[in-house]
């Protein structure tokens, strides 16, 4: 159909979009949120670094090297979560990862995930999913290495 062609090529320049994007590339320091993620399978390698106040991530930065997926994941990501409470963050990374690995309808994402809408598509492409959420288990694994320290 070609409404659809139209959708995918409006989705793949969203996508290209995020991925040339450097507003939240780069490393903070001090950062009180630190994670290394890699996925093998792709070669994405991607290190989230942000930082705290007030319960949640005021700053949210991302560095490393994939592919157009996991980058452009990365970059949607730091838009969505930056500024968020930590119980928030938690929340949409939940959400997106049920989008993903669950076939949560799209219409299901909160509207702070709306943009990731442009990810359906991976869905179909196991692989490929693993770039996509690289970048969302490595914050949340960020997450929770720092609150442990805090214990």
């Amino acid at each position: 159909m070609e409404g659809d062609a139209e959708l995918q090529d409006l989705y793949r320049e969203v996508l290209l979009d995020y991925f040339r994007s450097t507003t939240r590339k780069g490393r903070l320091e001090p950062a009180d949120v630190r994670a290394h993620g890699i996925n093998p399978v792709c070669g994405d390698e991607i290190e989230i670094t942000a930082r705290r106040e007030g319960g949640g991530l005021a700053i949210l930065r991302y560095a490393g090297h994939g592919c157009v997926i996991s980058q452009a994941s990365a970059a949607m990501m730091g838009e969505a979560l930056e500024g968020k409470s930590e119980e928030r963050v938690r929340e949409l990374v939940k959400a997106f990862k049920a989008m993903m690995l669950e076939n949560a309808p799209v219409s299901s994402l909160p509207p702070e995930l709306e943009a990731l809408s442009a990810l359906e598509g991976v869905r179909k492409f196991p692989l490929r999913v693993k770039c996509a959420t690289l970048a969302w288990n490595t914050v949340a694994q960020g997450l929770s290495a720092a609150a442990g320290a805090e214990r």
